[in-house]
Formats: C-alpha cells, sequence, structure tokens
C-alpha cells in the first residue's frame, strides 16, 4: 500500500479504477510559495517541483511509508494558471482561455523517507473553443464549486469537456496524474506485481 499526498477526488479515482492500495492524506505545503520561488521555471519543472515537495512533505511523518505525490499546472500564452480563487475569478481565466491553447502540465513524484525515488511529469496541448459569456455562466452555474479545487476550471469527466475542441495527450494527464508512468514506478518499486 501506499500513500496518496492528495485531496484530489480525480486523483483519488485513477487510482481506485487501476486496483492501487492506498491511503489518502493531504500535504501540507504553501504550494504559492514554491511557485513564487520557482517563477521562472518552465511549468513542467514546476509541477514537478510540487509533486516533490507534496511527497516529501507527507513521507517524513510517515516513516518507511511509500508516498505519492501529484500536482498539476496551466499554462496559457506563458502565463501559469492557478485554482481559481472565487467565482469572478473563475470566469476570468474562462475568458481569458477562450479560443488559446491551454498547456496543462502534470507531474506526479514517489517519495520514501527524505528522498525523492522516482519522478515524471507528462503534458496534454487542449484548444480552448471560443467561449461566449453566456456559456460561462452557464457552465459555472452547473460547475460551481466543484471547479474551485481544479486548476483550468474544469472537470474533463463532467461538462468542462464542452470548453475544448481538440485534446492532445493522454486521459490520465488531463485528469491530474501521468498514471501509466505512476503504474510503471510502483511495479518497479514492488508495490504492484510486474
Amino acid at each position: 500500500m501506499i500513500i496518496l499526498a492528495s485531496k484530489s477526488a480525480s486523483r483519488r479515482a485513477m487510482l481506485d479504477a487501476a486496483g492501487v492500495e492506498y491511503e489518502a492524506v493531504p500535504a501540507d505545503v504553501d504550494e504559492r510559495a514554491l511557485e513564487a520561488q520557482l517563477a521562472d521555471a518552465p511549468p513542467a519543472d514546476v509541477a514537478i517541483a510540487l509533486a516533490e515537495a507534496k511527497a516529501l512533505a507527507v513521507s517524513q511523518s510517515r516513516p518507511g511509508a511509500l508516498v505519492l505525490g501529484s500536482d498539476s499546472l496551466v499554462a496559457v500564452e506563458g502565463k501559469r494558471f492557478d485554482k481559481p480563487s472565487s467565482r469572478a475569478n473563475a470566469a476570468e481565466h474562462l475568458r481569458f482561455f477562450s479560443g488559446k491553447v491551454l498547456e496543462l502540465h502534470s507531474a506526479a513524484a514517489l517519495a520514501g523517507g527524505s528522498e525523492i525515488k522516482w519522478r515524471h511529469a507528462a503534458n496534454a496541448v487542449m484548444q480552448v473553443r471560443e467561449l461566449s459569456d453566456s456559456f460561462i455562466e452557464t457552465y459555472l452555474e452547473a460547475e460551481w464549486p466543484e471547479v474551485s479545487y481544479c486548476v483550468g476550471v474544469f472537470r474533463i469527466e463532467a461538462i468542462g469537456v464542452q470548453l475544448f475542441d481538440s485534446i492532445e495527450g493522454d486521459q490520465f494527464t488531463v485528469l491530474g496524474m501521468p498514471l501509466l508512468p505512476v503504474l510503471g514506478a510502483l511495479r518497479d518499486e514492488g508495490v504492484l506485481a510486474k
């Protein structure tokens, strides 16, 4: 069994569906402070740093446990976006995304004790369609507050799929964790059968 350093429902659902036994323990990490320190770093590097920080934060309180940390970042036109701080902020994000390419970077890291044993990042390129103000309002009426927990202001497994014209990248990356590489790392660590 592993520890998932996350409270993300989609990450838990992925591990559940894949048959991975885990305990979910949210990490106490100041994500915004870490992002500020890495202001000039590429988004994939920031996503990996956040995943590592989460895994390490939980593993230090759980000696001997293998801890999986994961994080996702959205970048549009070179600007990084966090989870929306309010419904009005979510609408601002969606208006900015409208008609543009959204890059979603998802990363995962495994920690044991005080060391990172494995890390991986993947990305998806998502073409956001032109979004009208009326669509944005209707969308947020249906999806708020659930999307307040989602970078990119969408749940692809729900009506968030309506935001996009096309998506390049695997479904797990879009859901917030590069699951296939994670499963390979768990096999390498002896958690899952080879």
